[in-house]
C-alpha cells in the first residue's frame, strides 16, 4: 500500500514555531538538508511532502490569488469573461 503509516513521532514546536524532523526520517527522499518542503494544511493537522514530489499540475492550487491576479487580472480578461 502506498500511503501505509510506516512510523509515528513526536517533536516538539519551539516558541519561533519551529520543528525539528528526526534524523531517521530525514534519510527518506525528499528530506535531506537543503531539501525545499511543501506544507499542506488542513483543518485538523500539516502534511510535509517535498517540493519537487508536488505534481506541476498542483502549482496552480497553491499558488495565491494576488500571484495569480498579476498575470490574469487585466482589463482585457474582465472584458472577456464579462458576459459569460
Amino acid at each position: 500500500m502506498k500511503n501505509e503509516l510506516k512510523e509515528i513521532r513526536t517533536v516538539t514546536i519551539t516558541e519561533k514555531g519551529q520543528i525539528c524532523i528526526p534524523h531517521s526520517l530525514r534519510n527518506l527522499s525528499g528530506f535531506e538538508e537543503g531539501s525545499k518542503l511543501s506544507i499542506l494544511v488542513y483543518n485538523d493537522k500539516l502534511e510535509i511532502v517535498p517540493l519537487k514530489k508536488l505534481s506541476e499540475k498542483l502549482f496552480t492550487a497553491f499558488a495565491s490569488e494576488k500571484v495569480l491576479a498579476k498575470d490574469w487580472n487585466s482589463k482585457e480578461d474582465d472584458k472577456a469573461w464579462k458576459d459569460l
